[in-house]
């Protein structure tokens, strides 16, 4: 009796419940482990960029003060005065015309460089997907080169395309479109992986080439979330292009950086309206293009 005593198994409950609290031990400390260092990090990094509290408190009012310089100098009797009085509206936008110029030009750029850049990611996607490509070499090299393209920020890109082509927006287009295909080169394939396999196994027992199986069981599963990016991806550039003109790379943001640079304090304020009002159309056109091709996700 005895040695039968001896020998049967532990309670499995106990051992169980034994196993359970062992493993919320691990979890307690792990969590707590990381939470320590997300908090070091935190404080390293508020120590570093010198975010403290009395330096914020003791530049509040600098703030206050330089957007107080940009307000202009209104006066309600000549509100709809000529641009030659001072005090109208038409005397603080006495440059509208040569903006709405610029705000054009800035447009253009940001369209033509994210289509150019949408094309190059669509193409580099494919073969950046894992689940769509059997050789790892072209995986990789698809994957390290789209990560080059996006890990640059686009306004290096652009004083590398201004050195290149000079003064201009030829290389703000060039920096938005390699930036964007990096960009969404990353989500389309992304997006690919997440592909149904049973259409691709279709067209490949029919027969049909890798090209096949992309255009016609790849890329119909995925063209909706692609242009819900791509819209996105416009409205990024948008704003982008406005702040690529600091380099020389054209647009609105040349303008803006001569402003900014001599002072011209009632203009900024002019000029900034009016990138707003711009950008916030854009948005809503696009908002609305994004409803029209894709219903469904619009509700």
């Amino acid at each position: 009796m005895t040695l039968l005593s001896e020998t049967r198994p532990a309670d499995p409950v106990a051992a169980f419940e034994a196993g359970r609290r062992a493993l919320l031990r691990q979890r307690r400390r792990a969590t707590l482990i990381g939470l320590v260092l997300f908090v070091a990090a935190i404080v390293a990094g508020g120590y570093i960029g010198e975010f403290y509290p009395s330096k914020l408190a003791a530049g509040v009012p600098r703030i206050g003060e330089y957007f107080e310089r940009t307000l202009p100098t209104l006066h309600w009797g000549e509100l709809i005065s000529d641009s030659k009085t001072k005090g109208s509206v038409a005397y603080w936008y006495y440059r509208a015309g040569s903006y709405l110029v610029l705000l054009w030009q800035t447009a253009q750029m940001a369209i033509l460089g994210t289509v150019l850049g949408a094309a190059a990611a669509l193409l580099l996607s494919f073969p950046a997907s894992r689940n769509l490509v059997r050789s790892h070499l072209v995986y990789h090299l698809s994957r390290r080169f789209l990560e080059i393209c996006r890990s640059v920020p686009d306004i290096v890109y652009a004083l590398c395309f201004v050195w290149a082509y000079g003064v201009g927006p030829l290389a703000g287009i060039l920096a938005m479109a390699v930036h964007t295909t990096g960009a969404l080169g990353k989500l389309f394939s992304e997006v690919n992986e997440a592909v149904d396999d049973k259409p691709l196994e279709g067209i490949r027992a029919a027969g049909g080439t890798w090209v096949q199986i992309m255009r016609f069981g790849v890329l119909p599963q995925v063209l909706p979330s692609f242009l819900s990016y791509g819209l996105l991806r416009l409205e990024i550039n948008i704003r982008s292009a406005s702040v690529l003109g600091f380099v020389g790379a054209g647009g609105i943001g040349q303008e803006l950086y001569y402003i900014v640079s001599f002072n011209y304090y009632e203009e900024l304020s002019a000029l900034v309206l009016m990138i707003v009002a711009a950008v916030t159309l854009i948005d809503l056109g696009s908002e609305r293009l994004r409803s029209f091709f894709l219903p469904r996700e619009a509700h």
